[in-house]
């Protein structure tokens, strides 16, 4: 399976994290310093939101914040899609599996049923709808990709996630996981085109025709993404309450464990150089690490596991620090820089990572 492109869509509103920090205390009675060191502990430095910032304050109820979700969800994921499309050189109608992730609303029909009408892909699209992976769903959605395209390998196919994660923070809830929450998460969105080994020649030509350097000004004339060549998932059992919703009345109230650092810091490592080993590899052939951005301790703890002091996390920094975490849209807006701005080389290696509930690991290994 060939990566062909990867699009993020973030929505309009933009606020710096001092602002955020600000509506926050407005809208709790935890004390505004200690609020702010644990918003400047994220070291995220401004995030997109759903909505305006002053209208977060009229969402009074599930409903209310879960209608606001499946608008936005709609209009985001849309923009993703039809902009990864552009960048393939692809039309929806030749799309012949979508795969949708989303952990923070729901909608029955899923939103995938709309957005593939909204697109113009076919009647006969088989449609993927995700829920409950969060920060693992961008890897794991590539991962379902990875599966589809091995069985039709002369198909093509769609990933979307979609996030928005600002809907989901309880005003009325002062547990430190919904103050860090609060000044972690962003809102976002972001799709895949991945096609199947038949079909790599005619992306091919598509991404090197004079047309097509015409049309992205700026890009390097065929480039595309890597191909995944392998994939490995791994729950730990017991780990249930690290991270995750408790659903209610109210929502969707974060589950996030103090001790979660310490799991990733015992298990990460090892699990890692297995899964490279059943390949030929060790972790210090891996010249290209896209790793989710889940907060400063979850990448130094990567940083530290892996002896990456060279940069090689600079990009999982950067969406961290801009965007914040955008749950299962970050890892794959890692990826598109890592397309655009790394550019590595034919035939590196690379590792695509993300930790999400259950508790659970994706990993996805990356030829270039």
């Amino acid at each position: 399976m060939r990566v062909a492109a990867v699009q993020t869509a973030l929505p309009e509103h933009r606020y710096d994290q001092d602002q955020i920090t600000e509506a926050v205390a407005a809208s709790t009675e935890v004390d505004r310093r200690l609020l702010g060191r644990f918003h400047a502990a994220t070291r995220v430095t401004g995030r997109n939101l759903a909505l305006p910032i002053e209208q977060y304050a009229e969402l009074d109820d599930f409903t209310a914040a879960n209608d606001v979700y499946i608008d936005t969800a709609l209009a985001l994921g849309e923009r993703a899609v039809r902009g990864v499309l552009a960048a393939s050189k692809l039309e929806a109608s030749r799309v012949d599996q979508v795969v949708f992730c989303s952990s923070t609303g729901v909608a029955t029909p899923s939103l995938d049923a709309a957005l593939a009408q909204r697109v113009g892909m076919r009647e006969d699209v088989k449609r993927l709808p995700v829920f409950g992976l969060n920060c693992a769903a961008g890897a794991a959605g590539l991962s379902r990709l990875y599966d589809y395209l091995r069985g039709w390998p002369d198909h093509v196919a769609v990933l979307v996630c979609v996030e928005l994660c600002s809907l989901t923070v309880q005003r009325e809830d002062d547990s430190v996981a919904n103050l860090v929450g609060s000044g972690l998460f962003g809102d976002g969105a972001a799709a895949v085109v991945a096609v199947g080994s038949d079909r790599e020649a005619d992306l091919r030509q598509a991404l090197t025709t004079p047309q097509n350097a015409a049309d992205h000004p700026g890009r390097q004339t065929g480039r595309w993404g890597p191909r995944i060549v392998a994939t490995q998932s791994r729950l730990y059992p017991g780990t249930e309450r690290l991270m995750g919703w408790d659903v209610g009345e109210h929502g969707f109230r974060i589950v996030l464990a103090s001790d979660l650092v310490d799991h990733v810091e015992a298990t990460l490592a090892d699990d890692v150089a297995a899964f490279l080993g059943e390949h030929g590899l060790s972790p210090g052939e891996v010249s290209s690490w896209v790793c989710h951005p889940g907060g400063p301790k979850v990448i130094e703890t990567i940083a530290e596991a892996f002896a990456l002091g060279q940069g090689e996390l600079d990009l999982t920094w950067d969406s961290l620090q801009k965007l914040g975490n955008l749950s299962s849209v970050s890892v794959l807006n890692v990826l598109q820089e890592t397309i655009e701005q790394r550019r590595p080389s034919e035939g590196e290696t690379g590792l695509l990572m993300a930790l999400g509930p259950g508790f659970s690991a994706e990993l996805v290994l990356l030829r270039w």
